[in-house]
């Protein structure tokens, strides 16, 4: 299906190399599977440190000459974009890593397929240092053997790897993912606002969450990490909070399902993003939280 380099994984190109695709890319290169990268900023490329092996390409020399060409922009969208000009060959496989409409999934595979070529949606949760480390959660969907000639690919990359069904899926789990880690985020700013308010510690507040049921992921390692210590850099921005929501939302109407808690979320992120605050990190909506709260029940 797929070119090989070796005996056991094909040539890798990607493209975009911001917060999560450098990371990815520098675990590529050390596997010894990435050819080949491309980043529209100059800078970005100059950041990545990626070595002289990895040829920087333009997206439609990477599919000419890789088998698997991962994709890690902000949307579907821009992928199509990046294609719009390419004939990849009969037999590649595309890995969109990005957070976006299943429908748009399933339109670009379509399109993809009258050509032969593979598509694999395998959106990723894990944050930029999980893209770093090589420990990211991937939820995958698309034929089984585009997921096989995909696997050594992810071994490199991540931990975790869920192959959820048909094309759609993976991009289907990421939105349902992100609808209840957003929202979970926003819930934990409120209660640990009312902790502060009461007088209590928000330190030792944390230490009883991290000792009962309420414990997760925001509690045991966003807050203590990134925010209580004053990092303020959980390593994305609000604007992408307020795209995964926006889009779990058009996902929930799609299929008629009512989300209130989403779009409660989706509002709050909104209105930070028309605060002028869609390029802060999102850690800061902790101290935000109530400013937030207050332009949504009263706006102008």
């Amino acid at each position: 299906m797929s070119e090989v380099t070796g005996q056991d994984h094909p040539r890798v190109g990607i493209v975009g190399l911001g917060r999560m695709g450098a990371g990815i890319a520098r675990n590529l290169e050390r596997a010894g599977m990435l050819t080949g990268a491309h980043d529209i900023s100059e800078a970005a490329l100059r950041a990545a440190g990626l070595g002289p092996a990895v040829r920087l390409l333009p997206a439609p020399e990477l599919l000419d000459s890789c088998g698997v060409v991962l994709f890690a922009v902000p949307t579907t969208r821009q992928i199509g974009e990046a294609l719009a000009d390419a004939d990849p060959p009969a037999g590649r496989v595309i890995v969109d890593l990005t957070t976006s409409a299943p429908a748009q999934s399933r339109a670009l595979a379509a399109r993809l397929a009258k050509s032969g070529v593979h598509y694999v949606d395998a959106a990723m949760t894990g944050g930029a240092a999980g893209a770093d480390a090589g420990t990211l959660t991937l939820m995958a969907g698309g034929e089984a053997e585009a997921i096989a000639v995909c696997r050594p690919v992810f071994a490199a990359i991540a931990a975790r790897v869920f192959h959820l069904g048909p094309v759609g899926s993976g991009h289907a789990m990421k939105l349902v993912h992100n609808l209840i880690l957003h929202s979970h985020f926003l819930a934990v700013c409120e209660g640990l606002g009312l902790a502060e308010r009461a007088g209590l510690d928000v330190n030792r507040a944390v230490e009883v969450l991290n000792a009962g049921n309420a414990r997760s992921f925001v509690t045991e390692t966003r807050f203590p990490r990134d925010i209580l210590g004053g990092r303020m850099n959980a390593r994305s921005t609000i604007a992408n909070l307020a795209k995964d929501l926006a889009l779990a939302t058009e996902f929930g109407e799609e299929l008629g399902a009512p989300l209130p808690y989403a779009r409660l979320t989706s509002g709050l992120l909104e209105g930070a993003v028309a605060a002028g605050r869609a390029g802060t990190d999102f850690a800061w909506l902790y101290p935000l939280f109530a400013d937030l709260v207050r332009n949504m029940e009263t706006p102008e």
